[in-house]
């Protein structure tokens, strides 16, 4: 990835955050930033993970249930500042993305984000090749435990109801127990994986946005059916089908081999959980004969 692409969508990030209470679409982020709108969508889309229209709505939904958990502004007033023009509107889209009307929200007072601000890396460079390097998967150690929260920052939108301290707990014992994979490249955590050896289950599979086109999920699947979980059939959750929080990770499930199963309830999200085939071992030809 050039400098010129990094600068134009940490442009466009800057520019949606400082209008997230205005109405904002693809053609007024591009004529802010000089960009043909063709342009800067694919740029953003590639980069990103997400469209710009998507990764507006989901920032402004966030501070939306910040709003509502931690002041005492009326619903109507949370969406005017959030940029809805009507109660009805924010009421609609905040119930398709967190499952529960704005009111239920707040009277649960558990607040977790759609979307945190995202923060381009650098060091993600456009000719970094990784679609056959495994050298670079490892155990995961406690010192690596920022770095993947770094990661896990970026990809809060495929984990709802994500609660961070909770999470970092779990995550120790994950390391603790030898079950957490990590992949690097120049110090930068592009992919995370924490897996359950009694279930056969990944409880976290993340990879950086600007490496979410490079075969990172696969490395990281492979290395652990290869590896940690020979035989074994895997599982993971995710987003039920239609569910518009979805940014694209059920397609990258089913790509990767996820077959769908069972729906579920979990943390009193809808989800459902879907599997992968033990993988087949290759016979060397010196064990034929």
């Amino acid at each position: 990835m050039d400098v010129h692409t990094v600068d134009a969508i940490e442009r466009a990030i800057e520019y949606i955050e400082t209008h997230l209470d205005q109405r904002l679409d693809l053609e007024s982020v591009a004529s802010s930033l000089h960009y043909s709108r063709y342009h800067l969508h694919r740029m953003f889309a590639d980069t990103v993970g997400m469209t710009i229209h998507d990764y507006a709505v989901r920032r402004r939904l966030t501070e939306a249930a910040k709003l509502l958990v931690f002041s005492e502004r009326s619903i109507l007033e949370t969406a005017l500042a959030c940029g809805y023009e009507s109660q009805q509107s924010f009421t609609d889209a905040f119930k398709a993305m967190y499952k529960s009307p704005p009111a239920e929200y707040r009277r649960n007072r558990e607040f977790y984000p759609l979307q945190l601000k995202f923060h381009l890396s650098r060091r993600a460079a456009e000719n970094d090749k990784v679609e056959s390097d495994r050298g670079n998967v490892c155990l995961a150690e406690i010192r690596d435990i920022p770095g993947w929260m770094e990661l896990v920052h970026l990809v809060i939108d495929g984990y709802p109801y994500l609660d961070e301290a909770d999470y970092i707990e779990k995550l120790r014992e994950f390391i603790r127990q030898k079950s957490a994979l990590v992949m690097e490249r120049e110090g930068l955590v592009i992919g995370a994986m924490a897996f359950s050896c009694a279930s056969g289950s990944i409880e976290f599979l993340g990879v950086h946005p600007q490496y979410r086109k490079r075969g990172v999920q696969k490395i990281l699947l492979d290395v652990l059916m290869e590896e940690y979980l020979p035989g074994r059939e895997i599982s993971i959750t995710t987003y039920r089908k239609d569910d518009r929080a979805d940014t694209g990770y059920r397609k990258e499930l089913k790509s990767l081999g996820f077959a769908e199963r069972e729906l579920l309830i979990e943390f009193g999200y809808p989800t459902q959980r879907s599997v992968c085939p033990p993988k087949i071992q290759e016979v060397r030809e010196d064990e034929r004969t």
